[in-house]
């Protein structure tokens, strides 16, 4: 990943720097997008405002439309399943990084 750089993406009013190639910064974005609208509509849902609940209430969401779709044979498995991998690693590594 050499060609990598930062992208900035903005969750639940946090901003998180990921790096990812020019290529996967769309991918990127556009998860970054749907994952703050589920961790909004989570908290606009909940009495609590713990984000470590809400994030875990949003990924337990996404986890059961994914479910779904697998179910209703809408995604091919092993590449999603790459697709997470790669995004989990790079959010993992944003997540150790200090905000300035």
């Amino acid at each position: 990943m050499s060609d990598a750089a930062p992208v900035a993406v903005s969750i639940l009013d946090r901003e998180f720097l990921v790096a990812c190639t020019p290529e996967e910064r769309p991918g990127l974005i556009a998860a970054a997008a749907y994952l703050d609208g589920k961790m909004r509509e989570v908290r606009g849902n909940t009495r609590t405002q713990g984000v470590d609940r809400i994030a875990v209430m949003a990924g337990l969401n996404i986890a059961h439309e994914l479910m779904q779709a697998r179910a209703r044979g809408d995604v091919d498995g092993a590449a999603l399943a790459q697709q997470v991998q790669a995004l989990r690693a790079k959010l993992d590594g944003a997540l150790a990084t200090p905000l300035k």
